[in-house]
């Protein structure tokens, strides 16, 4: 990986850049949600036609970095007291904080509210359960999907192993191995978003890279994808917390 900068204007901007066997002519870039920049590139492009390629957007680059920063920018810190709204698969719940005299049970759902017990009220303490919670719903959650959408994808001969991460730049990853990593925040997003991350990385188990064939496969199988996508990216700064 090989890290360069684009000047437009007033602005630099620092983007990564991966090299690709299976992409040939042209380079693709990536806006994350936090407003960090990365281009696939064919294995072999010079420097200067890297450089030249993403010149050619920079515009469009400063303007997706531009929107992505002024959402961080407008997050609230999480006090992680009663009354805050939590997301869980899309849908938002009240946060209840529970004092106790005795050991806390674990974090529930009761109707819209989700309960944590806390014995000594500490922000990192009610942060930890709830966390603690998200941690078994995911593993839960996204292990059945990704079962089911195993089933229903031609190209997947079983379910790949997972497993949960803090990342700070991507919804999900996968190995070369063949297992999938996906970031733990996403059991809060809406269903048919989490259904487009699981997609996408499965798709990986068939082609590495995001040349046009991965593409194809993605428009296949994964119905409105780019609406999924564009949502996604909308609730980052939500999601994230």
């Amino acid at each position: 990986m090989t890290a360069f900068v684009l000047a437009y204007g007033d602005d630099r901007i620092p983007y990564q850049v991966s090299y690709e066997d299976a992409r040939k002519s042209s380079v693709a870039i990536h806006v994350n949600p936090d407003g960090s920049v990365a281009v696939d590139a064919p294995l072999g492009f010079s420097d200067e036609s890297i450089k030249q390629a993403v010149q050619k957007r920079a515009r469009w680059v400063v303007g997706h970095v531009s929107e992505a920063r002024q959402r961080y920018a407008q997050v609230r810190p999480r006090e992680y007291v009663s009354g805050e709204q939590v997301l869980y698969l899309g849908r938002r719940y009240m946060l209840k904080v529970i004092p106790v005299d005795c050991k806390p049970a674990p974090a529930r759902l009761r109707g819209n509210r989700l309960e944590v017990e806390t014995a000594n009220g500490m922000k990192d303490d009610i942060k930890g359960r709830l966390r603690a919670w998200y941690l078994v719903r995911g593993r839960d959650y996204l292990g059945r999907r990704i079962d089911a959408l195993a089933k229903a994808l031609p190209w997947v001969k079983a379910p790949p192993p997972f497993r949960l991460l803090d990342m700070s730049r991507q919804w999900g990853s996968c190995s070369p191995s063949g297992e999938i990593i996906i970031n733990r925040h996403l059991v809060k997003a809406p269903r048919q978003c989490i259904d487009y991350v699981l997609i996408h990385e499965l798709a990986h188990l068939k082609h590495h890279d995001h040349g046009p064939a991965f593409w194809n496969l993605i428009d296949a199988h994964a119905g409105d994808w780019r609406k999924a996508k564009r949502h996604l990216d909308g609730l980052v700064e939500v999601l994230l917390d």
